[in-house]
């Protein structure tokens, strides 16, 4: 079988961190993705879940800009409550 050279770009940490857990496996990087890919074309699917955060999504973050603009103004009114514990 012939192989071909794919090249993608990655965050840094993402790959110093792959590169640890590839290690610590035994295997290479190229390995991980060659078993990734081969899983991917076995089960036409991506092999584990993927998901959005909500935390992330447009309308959430549009929120946190706005509340975080009205504390640093000075606009809004922070309260502190005490626990009840029963």
């Amino acid at each position: 079988m012939s192989q071909v050279l794919v090249n993608f770009r990655m965050d840094a940490e993402d790959k110093k961190g792959m590169e640890e857990v590839c290690r610590e496996l035994g295997m290479s990087m190229s390995t991980a993705f060659t078993i990734f890919a081969k899983k991917v074309r076995r089960e036409r699917r991506i092999p584990f879940e993927v998901s959005v955060d909500p935390f992330y999504s447009d309308a959430n973050m549009a929120y946190l800009a706005r509340i975080t603009s009205e504390i640093d103004s000075g606009k809004a009114h922070l309260v502190t409550n005490e626990l009840v514990e029963d």
